[in-house]
């Protein structure tokens, strides 16, 4: 029987959808131990967090987390930068920072063939790491020229105004990071930050296949990971928003607008059906404001809404790199854009169009064990497993045009944004 390539093909929704939870050990240390097995897959990742400490330490010190976790590899005890270096390429591992306001830590992908020869280097890089001062010189002047090159561009100059419109200049979140933070960092902070800071609350995620003699072999390295106790928590200020920040530059041709307001967390009720309003509105390259921006009017290449987090915060954040002599068009057509979709109810064939948009979406980040790990690990945060993911679908199954109203006019009716251009 010959295709008929003319249909495509009949999309399914499954009927269920059952996710394997991790499995969760307690070390002797107290780290909390998450475990994902990968049958016949020799990948091993192995990620080590503690709790973020950036948001508590002074706004002078912001780039210390970073700037420690880099430099952690680029010497230890018995080992150079360079050793480092050729002993992860010649094993075909790599082992990278993780840093975040809500975590820091260290990864660590390899394969089972090598992990053990890898794991005591990583014990070495956590217990002595040795903070080459030559090293570091090069390590901040790059940083100094990464800001600057940042600072250029229109889009991370507008996403960095955004946060200090949403949160103030000198909220740990809001904070303009620039060349005298750099300076501020010594080796003996770094060293102080190693020895005493990281590895607070210390949780670990594994994903790898392991006989039961080589998980205590695994599980043997990972306890001598210490695990420090969390550090009294420091008052956060509350964020002192500004609703407008216009940064003119006269010789640019385009600007780099971002829309926003606070948000929810995962573990909001409201937070799946805000997740379906912000995909109608922005979410994928079928949106209303794609549509509207760049197809009606071509204003832009790509204009996109999306929610996000920083630390314990939440937000929903519009952005876009637009003509500059339209900009004031493209600013009241996003509020047009909103209103329309709290006030209008939508139809029904783009109501199935973003259902199956997002079933498909959320379906395809689940094709192996390390998805099913990173899935995990994104609402973890906030205090949800993997049936969230099983509530997600339920709701995009059954979700009505008159859930979109309700959540819009809920969240966005009345509501002022933050804006912030620049070019």
């Amino acid at each position: 029987m010959s295709l008929d390539r003319s249909q495509a093909p009949e999309f399914q929704i499954p009927e269920d959808f059952q996710l394997v939870q991790p499995e969760k050990f307690t070390l002797q240390s107290g780290a909390s131990l998450y475990f994902m097995p990968t049958p016949n897959l020799d990948a091993v990742k192995i990620e080590i967090t503690g709790k973020g400490q950036r948001a508590i330490l002074p706004l002078s010190q912001t780039l210390l987390p970073s700037l420690t976790l880099q430099m952690m590899l680029e010497g230890c005890a018995d080992k150079s930068s360079e050793d480092i270096a050729n002993f992860l390429d010649f094993h075909a591992s790599e082992i990278s920072p993780v840093v975040s306001f809500g975590f820091e830590g260290l990864s660590l992908l390899s394969t089972k063939n090598h992990i053990f020869e890898i794991l005591p280097l990583l014990l070495e890089i956590i217990h002595t790491p040795t903070f080459p001062e030559d090293i570091l010189a090069k390590r901040k002047s790059q940083r100094k020229l990464s800001i600057q090159l940042e600072r250029e561009k229109t889009a991370s100059r507008a996403g960095q105004l955004f946060r200090q419109a949403l949160f103030g200049k000198t909220h740990p979140y809001g904070i303009e990071v620039d060349f005298h933070h750099v300076d501020e960092i010594t080796k003996d902070q770094m060293e102080f930050y190693s020895k005493n800071m990281l590895w607070q609350d210390l949780e670990i995620f594994v994903t790898g296949n392991f006989d039961s003699e080589e998980w205590k072999s695994l599980t043997a390295f990972l306890e001598k990971i210490p695990n420090r106790q969390l550090a009294e928590s420091v008052l956060i200020p509350e964020p002192a928003s500004t609703l407008k920040i216009e940064e003119n530059r006269p010789n640019s041709v385009q600007s780099s607008l971002r829309l926003g307001t606070f948000s929810i967390p995962k573990n909001h009720p409201d937070y799946i059906a805000l997740t379906v309003f912000n995909t109608i509105l922005g979410g994928y390259f079928g949106s209303r404001l794609i549509k509207n921006i760049r197809e009606d009017k071509g204003h832009t290449y790509g204009i996109y809404s999306s929610l996000a987090e920083i630390g314990d915060s939440n937000y929903w954040l519009i952005s876009a790199d637009v003509q500059k002599d339209f900009k004031q068009e493209v600013i009241r057509e996003i509020y047009h854009e909103v209103h329309q979709l709290f006030t209008v109810p939508i139809s029904q064939d783009e109501l199935e169009i973003v259902k199956n948009y997002q079933i498909g979406q959320m379906l395809s980040r689940f094709s192996s064990s390390f998805d099913l790990m990173d899935r995990f690990r994104a609402v973890h945060y906030s205090g949800l497993d993997l049936s969230f993911y099983e509530e997600k679908l339920d709701y995009l199954k059954n979700f009505q045009a008159d859930d979109v109203l309700a959540i819009g006019q809920k969240y966005f009716k009345d509501k002022e944004l933050i804006e912030v251009s620049v070019g």
